[in-house]
Formats: C-alpha cells, sequence, structure tokens
C-alpha cells in the first residue's frame, strides 16, 4: 500500500510539473481565455476530448482492470439530477472569479501562489455544503411516510 501510495504522489507531482511547464498555472492563462483574447485552452480541452473519448471507448470494449488492485473499472453513467446546471454554473462563475481551475489550484499552491488558498477554501466549502444537502435529502428520502 505504501508503495502505491509513493507511485501516485509521483504521478501527482509530475501532473503538477507538467501543468507548471505548460502555463496552465498562470492566472493570466485563465483571464485571457475568459476574456475571449486567447483561446488556447479550449484548444487544451478539445484535444484532451479528441484523445480521451476514444481512450476510454477503448478501455470500455477491452474490459480494462486498474492497474492497482486489479479491480474492474466501472463505466456507468451517472444519471443527470435536478441541480446539476446550478451547479455547474456556479462552478463556471468560481473558476471566472478566481482565475484558477480547481484541477490547477494545488499545482498553484506548490508555487507559492497564495492567492490559491481562498479558492482550495472556497472548493472545500463548496465540496462540504453539497454533501451536506445530499444528507438532508438522503434523510428525507429515508424517513417513513404516512
Amino acid at each position: 500500500m505504501k508503495t502505491e501510495r509513493l507511485m501516485f504522489l509521483g504521478f501527482g507531482v509530475l501532473f503538477g510539473a507538467l501543468l507548471t511547464r505548460s502555463g496552465a498555472t498562470d492566472y493570466d492563462y485563465y483571464a485571457k481565455l475568459f476574456l475571449f483574447t486567447d483561446l488556447q485552452l479550449v484548444w487544451v480541452i478539445g484535444g484532451a476530448v479528441v484523445v480521451g473519448v476514444p481512450g476510454v471507448l477503448l478501455l470500455r470494449r477491452s474490459g480494462a482492470r486498474a492497474a492497482v488492485g486489479g479491480l474492474a473499472i466501472d463505466f456507468s453513467q451517472k444519471p443527470i439530477v435536478r441541480g446539476l446546471a446550478a451547479g455547474a454554473v456556479l462552478l463556471g462563475i468560481g473558476w471566472g472569479l478566481t482565475a484558477a481551475c480547481p484541477g490547477t489550484v494545488l499545482a498553484m499552491l506548490g508555487q507559492a501562489k497564495l492567492a490559491a488558498v481562498p479558492t482550495i477554501a472556497g472548493i472545500l466549502l463548496g465540496t462540504w455544503i453539497y454533501g451536506w444537502f445530499q444528507d438532508r435529502k438522503a434523510s428525507v428520502d429515508s424517513s417513513p411516510k404516512g
């Protein structure tokens, strides 16, 4: 288990280094995107979709298993639920206001960009609020009706 954790830590450090090298941890990178002055990130995301979709389809057809543990990978789709659009809008607003993608904010913190701290706090708070609402919903759904 300890070896696996070190392996994932290594992957995380490598991923953070690649994000940094690509410029994806630069606040201006996102500001230019949301101001429509440089759409490089749109092409990066589009390229990821072009590579990712066939990759996932190949993994699904091959019956791929997890590299660690060997468990079968679950490719079942999650249902579209009420509130998904509102959550997506909140994510976009937060991304635009902070000029920091949730996926790159930890790499930004690793570069000592202290403006990442309130962004991380917002991500954690939003996740906690979502969990709180889900717990409330589950308790209402499981309460006896009558």
